[in-house]
Protein backbone atom coordinates (compact mmCIF):
# COMPACT_ATOMS: atom_id res chain seq x y z
CA UNK A 1 0.00 0.00 0.00
CA UNK A 2 2.58 2.40 0.83
CA UNK A 3 4.35 1.77 -2.48
CA UNK A 4 1.74 2.95 -4.06
CA UNK A 5 2.05 6.68 -2.39
CA UNK A 6 6.13 7.02 -2.60
CA UNK A 7 5.89 9.51 -5.46
CA UNK A 8 3.78 11.65 -3.57
CA UNK A 9 5.46 11.39 -0.45
CA UNK A 10 8.33 12.93 -1.98
CA UNK A 11 6.84 15.50 -3.70
CA UNK A 12 5.45 16.34 0.01
CA UNK A 13 8.79 15.97 2.58
CA UNK A 14 10.16 19.21 1.75
CA UNK A 15 6.98 21.11 1.16
CA UNK A 16 5.76 23.70 3.58
CA UNK A 17 2.63 22.55 5.62
CA UNK A 18 0.18 24.97 4.19
CA UNK A 19 1.82 23.59 -0.24
CA UNK A 20 0.68 20.46 1.01
CA UNK A 21 -2.39 21.34 2.07
CA UNK A 22 -3.56 22.65 -1.03
CA UNK A 23 -1.58 19.48 -2.65
CA UNK A 24 -3.59 17.28 -0.97
CA UNK A 25 -6.48 19.13 -1.51
CA UNK A 26 -6.29 19.47 -5.21
CA UNK A 27 -5.24 15.61 -5.30
CA UNK A 28 -8.69 14.99 -3.27
CA UNK A 29 -10.36 16.98 -5.60
CA UNK A 30 -9.31 15.26 -9.27
CA UNK A 31 -9.88 11.80 -7.34
CA UNK A 32 -13.76 13.11 -7.03
CA UNK A 33 -14.22 14.04 -10.01
CA UNK A 34 -12.71 10.89 -11.62
CA UNK A 35 -15.38 9.05 -8.99
CA UNK A 36 -18.03 11.65 -10.15
CA UNK A 37 -17.28 11.01 -13.98
CA UNK A 38 -16.77 7.04 -13.56
CA UNK A 39 -20.49 7.33 -12.21
CA UNK A 40 -22.27 9.57 -14.48
CA UNK A 41 -20.86 7.49 -17.68
CA UNK A 42 -22.06 4.42 -15.94
CA UNK A 43 -25.39 6.22 -15.28
CA UNK A 44 -26.01 7.96 -18.86
CA UNK A 45 -25.01 4.43 -20.84
CA UNK A 46 -27.00 4.11 -23.81
CA UNK A 47 -29.03 0.73 -24.50
CA UNK A 48 -28.57 -0.90 -27.58
CA UNK A 49 -31.52 -3.05 -26.91
CA UNK A 50 -34.69 -2.38 -29.32
CA UNK A 51 -32.67 0.38 -31.43
CA UNK A 52 -32.25 1.16 -34.96
CA UNK A 53 -29.08 1.00 -35.43
CA UNK A 54 -27.62 2.17 -39.41
CA UNK A 55 -23.83 0.84 -40.65
CA UNK A 56 -22.75 2.02 -43.61
CA UNK A 57 -20.63 -0.09 -45.27
CA UNK A 58 -21.72 -3.25 -42.88
CA UNK A 59 -21.44 -6.13 -45.05
CA UNK A 60 -17.96 -7.42 -44.55
CA UNK A 61 -14.46 -6.12 -42.20
CA UNK A 62 -15.30 -3.55 -38.96
CA UNK A 63 -19.13 -3.53 -40.29
CA UNK A 64 -20.17 -6.53 -40.14
CA UNK A 65 -18.22 -7.26 -36.85
CA UNK A 66 -19.95 -4.63 -35.10
CA UNK A 67 -23.44 -5.73 -36.23
CA UNK A 68 -22.75 -9.02 -34.80
CA UNK A 69 -21.82 -7.27 -31.24
CA UNK A 70 -24.74 -5.23 -31.86
CA UNK A 71 -27.19 -8.31 -32.91
CA UNK A 72 -26.09 -9.61 -29.55
CA UNK A 73 -27.46 -6.96 -27.83
CA UNK A 74 -31.00 -6.83 -29.19
CA UNK A 75 -30.24 -4.17 -31.70
CA UNK A 76 -32.30 -4.07 -34.64
CA UNK A 77 -30.05 -3.28 -37.31
CA UNK A 78 -29.57 -1.84 -40.59
CA UNK A 79 -26.84 -2.39 -43.45
CA UNK A 80 -25.78 -0.66 -46.70
CA UNK A 81 -23.47 -1.53 -49.15
CA UNK A 82 -22.57 -1.22 -52.56
CA UNK A 83 -22.31 -4.91 -52.98
CA UNK A 84 -25.94 -6.89 -53.47
CA UNK A 85 -24.24 -10.64 -52.62
CA UNK A 86 -22.10 -9.43 -49.99
CA UNK A 87 -25.23 -7.84 -47.95
CA UNK A 88 -27.14 -10.93 -48.57
CA UNK A 89 -24.11 -13.01 -46.90
CA UNK A 90 -24.16 -10.67 -44.24
CA UNK A 91 -27.87 -10.67 -43.84
CA UNK A 92 -28.36 -14.43 -43.83
CA UNK A 93 -25.69 -15.18 -41.30
CA UNK A 94 -27.05 -12.50 -38.91
CA UNK A 95 -30.25 -13.38 -39.65
CA UNK A 96 -29.47 -16.78 -38.86
CA UNK A 97 -28.61 -16.08 -35.33
CA UNK A 98 -31.55 -14.35 -34.92
CA UNK A 99 -30.82 -10.89 -35.27
CA UNK A 100 -33.69 -8.50 -36.90
CA UNK A 101 -31.82 -7.13 -40.12
CA UNK A 102 -32.52 -5.21 -43.03
CA UNK A 103 -29.89 -5.00 -45.71
CA UNK A 104 -30.18 -1.80 -48.20
CA UNK A 105 -27.89 -1.48 -51.53
CA UNK A 106 -26.45 2.38 -51.21
CA UNK A 107 -23.87 3.98 -52.73
CA UNK A 108 -23.10 6.27 -49.72
CA UNK A 109 -21.20 8.66 -52.20
CA UNK A 110 -24.62 9.47 -54.35
CA UNK A 111 -26.78 11.99 -52.25
CA UNK A 112 -29.99 10.53 -53.78
CA UNK A 113 -29.24 6.97 -52.95
CA UNK A 114 -28.77 7.58 -49.19
CA UNK A 115 -31.71 10.22 -49.21
CA UNK A 116 -33.74 7.53 -50.78
CA UNK A 117 -32.21 4.58 -48.61
CA UNK A 118 -32.97 6.22 -45.07
CA UNK A 119 -36.51 7.73 -46.50
CA UNK A 120 -37.44 3.88 -47.31
CA UNK A 121 -36.08 2.67 -43.97
CA UNK A 122 -37.39 5.33 -41.91
CA UNK A 123 -40.77 4.55 -43.34
CA UNK A 124 -41.17 1.09 -43.91
CA UNK A 125 -38.45 0.32 -40.86
CA UNK A 126 -38.21 2.17 -38.28
CA UNK A 127 -36.45 5.47 -37.57
CA UNK A 128 -32.65 5.59 -37.00
CA UNK A 129 -31.60 5.70 -33.41
CA UNK A 130 -27.90 5.44 -33.94
CA UNK A 131 -26.11 6.15 -37.28
CA UNK A 132 -22.00 4.60 -37.81
CA UNK A 133 -20.63 5.86 -40.64
CA UNK A 134 -18.13 3.06 -41.31
CA UNK A 135 -17.80 2.83 -45.56
CA UNK A 136 -14.19 3.25 -46.01
CA UNK A 137 -11.52 2.80 -49.22
CA UNK A 138 -8.03 2.47 -49.22
CA UNK A 139 -5.37 3.69 -51.92
CA UNK A 140 -1.87 2.41 -51.17
CA UNK A 141 0.87 4.10 -52.76
CA UNK A 142 3.43 6.97 -53.37
CA UNK A 143 1.78 10.18 -53.17
CA UNK A 144 3.28 10.88 -56.75
CA UNK A 145 1.69 8.19 -58.49
CA UNK A 146 -1.73 9.39 -57.26
CA UNK A 147 -4.52 11.05 -59.49
CA UNK A 148 -7.09 13.58 -58.59
CA UNK A 149 -9.38 10.33 -58.82
CA UNK A 150 -7.91 8.65 -55.59
CA UNK A 151 -8.73 11.82 -54.10
CA UNK A 152 -11.63 12.53 -55.00
CA UNK A 153 -12.98 8.61 -54.27
CA UNK A 154 -11.29 9.19 -50.61
CA UNK A 155 -13.08 12.42 -49.84
CA UNK A 156 -16.73 11.34 -51.28
CA UNK A 157 -17.03 7.96 -49.37
CA UNK A 158 -14.87 9.52 -45.76
CA UNK A 159 -16.24 13.05 -46.22
CA UNK A 160 -19.22 13.39 -48.08
CA UNK A 161 -20.70 9.58 -47.24
CA UNK A 162 -20.72 10.63 -43.25
CA UNK A 163 -22.21 14.27 -44.63
CA UNK A 164 -25.29 12.90 -46.93
CA UNK A 165 -26.20 10.09 -43.93
CA UNK A 166 -26.08 12.78 -41.21
CA UNK A 167 -28.06 15.37 -42.65
CA UNK A 168 -30.60 12.76 -43.73
CA UNK A 169 -30.99 11.52 -40.42
CA UNK A 170 -31.04 14.81 -38.90
CA UNK A 171 -34.99 15.37 -39.44
CA UNK A 172 -35.51 12.55 -37.43
CA UNK A 173 -32.96 12.65 -34.56
CA UNK A 174 -33.98 16.32 -34.02
CA UNK A 175 -36.80 15.28 -32.73
CA UNK A 176 -35.93 11.55 -31.00
CA UNK A 177 -32.17 12.11 -29.92
CA UNK A 178 -29.37 9.75 -31.17
CA UNK A 179 -26.10 8.34 -31.65
CA UNK A 180 -23.26 9.18 -33.86
CA UNK A 181 -20.01 7.37 -34.34
CA UNK A 182 -17.69 8.33 -37.00
CA UNK A 183 -15.53 5.79 -37.75
CA UNK A 184 -12.10 7.85 -39.08
CA UNK A 185 -8.48 6.55 -38.53
CA UNK A 186 -5.45 7.89 -36.63
CA UNK A 187 -4.45 8.46 -40.23
CA UNK A 188 -6.70 11.74 -39.23
CA UNK A 189 -4.80 13.03 -37.12
CA UNK A 190 -1.13 11.83 -38.08
CA UNK A 191 -0.93 11.62 -41.91
CA UNK A 192 0.83 8.63 -42.78
CA UNK A 193 3.02 8.08 -45.79
CA UNK A 194 1.72 6.12 -49.05
CA UNK A 195 -1.66 6.88 -47.64
CA UNK A 196 -2.14 10.29 -48.28
CA UNK A 197 -5.46 10.56 -50.03
CA UNK A 198 -7.33 8.16 -47.61
CA UNK A 199 -4.96 10.09 -44.53
CA UNK A 200 -6.42 13.55 -45.84
CA UNK A 201 -9.92 12.40 -46.34
CA UNK A 202 -9.99 10.82 -42.65
CA UNK A 203 -8.74 14.29 -41.14
CA UNK A 204 -11.68 16.01 -43.00
CA UNK A 205 -14.18 13.43 -41.06
CA UNK A 206 -12.34 14.53 -37.90
CA UNK A 207 -13.01 17.85 -38.43
CA UNK A 208 -16.65 17.03 -39.33
CA UNK A 209 -17.39 14.84 -36.91
CA UNK A 210 -15.82 17.10 -33.81
CA UNK A 211 -17.78 19.97 -35.17
CA UNK A 212 -21.05 18.24 -35.43
CA UNK A 213 -20.49 17.03 -31.83
CA UNK A 214 -20.47 20.82 -30.69
CA UNK A 215 -23.47 21.87 -32.80
CA UNK A 216 -25.77 18.47 -31.77
CA UNK A 217 -25.57 17.90 -27.98
CA UNK A 218 -28.33 20.73 -27.45
CA UNK A 219 -30.77 18.06 -29.66
CA UNK A 220 -29.60 14.88 -27.74
CA UNK A 221 -27.21 13.97 -29.92
CA UNK A 222 -24.10 12.02 -29.18
CA UNK A 223 -21.33 12.10 -31.64
CA UNK A 224 -18.25 10.17 -31.17
CA UNK A 225 -15.30 10.03 -33.12
CA UNK A 226 -13.01 6.96 -33.73
CA UNK A 227 -9.37 7.33 -34.72
CA UNK A 228 -8.24 3.29 -34.31
CA UNK A 229 -5.26 1.99 -36.11
CA UNK A 230 -4.52 -1.23 -38.49
CA UNK A 231 -7.19 -3.74 -37.44
CA UNK A 232 -6.82 -7.62 -38.42
CA UNK A 233 -10.54 -7.16 -40.39
CA UNK A 234 -9.23 -8.88 -44.03
CA UNK A 235 -9.75 -5.50 -45.74
CA UNK A 236 -6.60 -5.27 -47.32
CA UNK A 237 -7.78 -7.86 -50.42
CA UNK A 238 -9.79 -4.64 -51.68
CA UNK A 239 -7.26 -2.18 -51.19
CA UNK A 240 -6.08 0.10 -54.27
CA UNK A 241 -2.82 -0.26 -54.75
CA UNK A 242 -0.06 1.78 -56.89
CA UNK A 243 3.42 2.20 -58.24
CA UNK A 244 4.98 -1.55 -57.02
CA UNK A 245 1.54 -2.70 -56.11
CA UNK A 246 2.81 -5.83 -55.24
CA UNK A 247 5.30 -5.24 -52.61
CA UNK A 248 3.21 -2.13 -50.88
CA UNK A 249 0.54 -4.93 -50.75
CA UNK A 250 2.88 -7.83 -48.96
CA UNK A 251 4.12 -4.35 -46.56
CA UNK A 252 0.14 -3.58 -45.63
CA UNK A 253 -0.56 -6.92 -44.84
CA UNK A 254 2.39 -7.92 -42.47
CA UNK A 255 1.83 -4.62 -40.94
CA UNK A 256 -1.93 -5.55 -40.53
CA UNK A 257 -1.22 -8.84 -39.03
CA UNK A 258 1.86 -8.02 -36.86
CA UNK A 259 -0.28 -7.72 -33.40
CA UNK A 260 2.32 -5.23 -32.36
CA UNK A 261 1.26 -2.77 -34.99
CA UNK A 262 -2.33 -3.78 -34.92
CA UNK A 263 -5.21 -5.26 -32.98
CA UNK A 264 -7.95 -7.51 -33.78
CA UNK A 265 -10.73 -6.24 -35.17
CA UNK A 266 -13.15 -7.62 -32.36
CA UNK A 267 -11.30 -5.79 -29.36
CA UNK A 268 -11.45 -2.79 -31.43
CA UNK A 269 -15.29 -3.02 -32.52
CA UNK A 270 -15.86 -2.82 -28.72
CA UNK A 271 -13.56 -0.35 -27.40
CA UNK A 272 -15.26 1.55 -30.58
CA UNK A 273 -18.99 0.69 -29.23
CA UNK A 274 -18.27 1.25 -25.81
CA UNK A 275 -17.59 4.95 -26.52
CA UNK A 276 -20.56 4.97 -28.03
CA UNK A 277 -22.43 3.79 -25.65
CA UNK A 278 -20.73 6.22 -23.07
CA UNK A 279 -20.89 8.95 -25.43
CA UNK A 280 -17.51 9.82 -25.51
CA UNK A 281 -16.08 12.22 -27.67
CA UNK A 282 -13.80 10.10 -29.20
CA UNK A 283 -11.61 6.88 -29.05
CA UNK A 284 -8.42 5.67 -30.00
CA UNK A 285 -8.15 1.78 -30.22
CA UNK A 286 -4.91 0.39 -30.98
CA UNK A 287 -1.87 1.04 -28.35
CA UNK A 288 0.51 1.50 -31.57
CA UNK A 289 -2.01 4.33 -32.69
CA UNK A 290 -2.38 5.72 -29.17
CA UNK A 291 1.68 5.86 -28.85
CA UNK A 292 1.76 7.46 -32.21
CA UNK A 293 -0.82 10.33 -31.74
CA UNK A 294 0.78 11.15 -28.40
CA UNK A 295 4.30 11.39 -29.95
CA UNK A 296 2.64 14.09 -32.47
CA UNK A 297 1.17 16.03 -30.22
CA UNK A 298 4.41 16.69 -28.37
CA UNK A 299 6.04 17.15 -31.18
CA UNK A 300 4.65 17.15 -34.64
CA UNK A 301 8.15 18.11 -36.39
CA UNK A 302 9.97 14.76 -34.49
CA UNK A 303 6.83 12.86 -35.82
CA UNK A 304 6.96 13.54 -39.82
CA UNK A 305 10.77 13.08 -39.41
CA UNK A 306 10.42 9.55 -38.37
CA UNK A 307 7.60 9.05 -41.00
CA UNK A 308 10.14 10.42 -43.69
CA UNK A 309 12.16 7.93 -42.32
CA UNK A 310 9.68 5.25 -42.70
CA UNK A 311 9.06 6.36 -46.51
CA UNK A 312 12.24 5.85 -47.12
CA UNK A 313 11.99 2.45 -46.77
CA UNK A 314 8.79 2.14 -48.55
CA UNK A 315 8.73 0.91 -52.25
CA UNK A 316 9.94 4.02 -54.71
CA UNK A 317 7.76 5.23 -57.90
CA UNK A 318 7.76 3.15 -60.71
CA UNK A 319 6.19 -0.56 -60.98
CA UNK A 320 2.20 -0.32 -62.30
CA UNK A 321 3.03 3.87 -62.12
CA UNK A 322 -0.61 5.42 -61.94
CA UNK A 323 -2.57 2.66 -62.71
CA UNK A 324 -3.76 0.31 -59.86
CA UNK A 325 -4.45 -3.22 -58.74
CA UNK A 326 -7.02 -4.90 -56.33
CA UNK A 327 -4.96 -6.24 -53.03
CA UNK A 328 -6.35 -9.89 -54.27
CA UNK A 329 -4.60 -8.72 -57.58
CA UNK A 330 -1.38 -8.49 -55.86
CA UNK A 331 -0.77 -11.60 -53.74
CA UNK A 332 2.58 -13.16 -53.95
CA UNK A 333 4.30 -15.86 -51.71
CA UNK A 334 5.20 -13.42 -49.25
CA UNK A 335 1.78 -11.70 -48.84
CA UNK A 336 0.05 -15.14 -48.06
CA UNK A 337 3.04 -16.49 -45.63
CA UNK A 338 2.87 -17.06 -42.46
CA UNK A 339 3.70 -13.31 -41.70
CA UNK A 340 -0.07 -12.24 -42.58
CA UNK A 341 -1.98 -15.48 -41.22
CA UNK A 342 -4.15 -13.28 -39.16
CA UNK A 343 -5.27 -11.12 -41.75
CA UNK A 344 -5.97 -13.61 -44.07
CA UNK A 345 -8.10 -15.64 -41.42
CA UNK A 346 -10.30 -11.86 -40.73
CA UNK A 347 -10.91 -11.85 -44.42
CA UNK A 348 -12.43 -15.40 -44.37
CA UNK A 349 -14.39 -14.85 -41.20
CA UNK A 350 -15.46 -11.23 -42.34
CA UNK A 351 -17.28 -11.36 -45.58
CA UNK A 352 -14.16 -10.23 -47.08
CA UNK A 353 -13.45 -13.04 -49.76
Amino acid sequence: MLNRHLPLLFILLPMKAKDKNKLLWLAAGAGALAVVRAVSRRMNAYDFNGKTILITGGSRGLGLVMARQLAKEGARLVLCARDETELENARMELAGKGADVLVQKCDVTDQQQVTDMITNVQNEFSPIDVLINNAGIIHAGPVAEMTVQEFDEAIKTHFWGPVYTTLAVLPVMKVRGGRILNIASIGGKISVPHLVPYSASKFALVGLSEGLRAELKKYDISVTTATPGLMQTGSPRHANLKGHNKEEYALFKIMDSNPITSTGAEASAMQMLDALRHGDAGVTTTLFATAGELLHRISPALTTDILALVNAALPGEGGIGKNRAKGYESETKLSQSGWTERTQKAAENNNEV
